[in-house]
């Protein structure tokens, strides 16, 4: 059993207009085996505590704690906290001209493990988790995400949290962009991966058809910086049914928090 906990986080980020104070007070706990889902209105800062609890250089923590197992991951390098088993599946996945897929994949793999994958344990493996996410076996010599559809990008990033099994994935909006068949064929391959290993999830989303297909023990309204409010399944219904505005600052609405 590994446990996450952010207690009290507070992040900014460097803007034209200065230092603007994004997460203002989040706390939060996940065990493994978990689902929890954050849901909340644009420019709540639910990407933002993705992003910071990755380690991403553009977020400033300016207090509070994100302890993985009791390790401090604030503490950390980004690539020490892939070690220290967290995994950021990301929004608008990169490209990476002129790496490949499989040296890309083997590669994090030998990193995060300490040592190289027998190769034909490996390419066993990586071949049947392409299967299983539809993805072509051309796709693992082409260049990493490079002319991959959002679809597409959004099954690497499957295969990725599928073959590094990390500890604990936060899904930065991983339903943006997808049709109804790449929805289901990306959400089976997280729910194998939590399956399979015990894998406590972060899933970020503002809507509520990923959470048909991977079900959320948990649920939580993300607005302004921290966590408002917490309930079951039925929230996610909820908030279909009557949106945000009644978890914004009065005078706003869902529409134009982002500006």
């Amino acid at each position: 059993m590994s446990t996450l906990e952010i207690k009290d986080l507070y992040a900014s980020v460097e803007t034209k207009e200065g230092r603007k104070q994004i997460l203002k007070g989040a706390s939060l706990t996940v065990n493994s085996g978990e689902t929890h889902a954050i849901m909340g209105p644009n420019g709540s800062g639910k990407s933002t505590l993705a992003y910071t609890l990755a380690g991403h250089p553009k977020y400033i923590v300016d207090s509070g704690q994100a302890l993985l197992d009791g390790e401090d991951l604030l503490k950390m390098t980004a690539d020490e906290r892939a070690h220290a088993g967290l995994f950021l599946a990301m929004q608008y996945p990169v490209e990476v001209p002129g790496v490949s897929m499989t040296n890309f994949l083997r590669t994090a793999k030998t990193e995060i493990d300490g040592k190289a994958p027998a190769i034909r344990s490996w390419t066993k493996d990586l071949n049947e988790s392409m299967k299983r996410l539809r993805m072509d076996p051309k796709f693992a010599t082409r260049s990493v995400n490079e002319g991959f559809s959002g679809g597409e990008k959004k099954r690497a990033e499957v295969l990725q949290l599928e073959l590094l099994k990390p500890k604990f994935a936060v899904l930065d909006e991983t339903d943006s962009g997808l049709d109804v068949d790449a929805l289901r064929i990306v959400s089976e391959g997280v729910n194998r991966a939590k399956e399979n290993t015990g894998l406590g999830i972060l899933m970020v989303t503002h809507y509520t058809r990923i959470l048909r297909y991977i079900k959320p023990d948990i649920v939580h309204v993300f607005a302004n910086g921290r966590f408002i409010k917490t309930g079951g399944p039925e929230l996610a219904d909820e908030l279909e049914e009557s949106g945000y505005d009644q978890y914004l600052p009065e005078g706003s609405d869902s529409e134009s928090a982002l500006a």
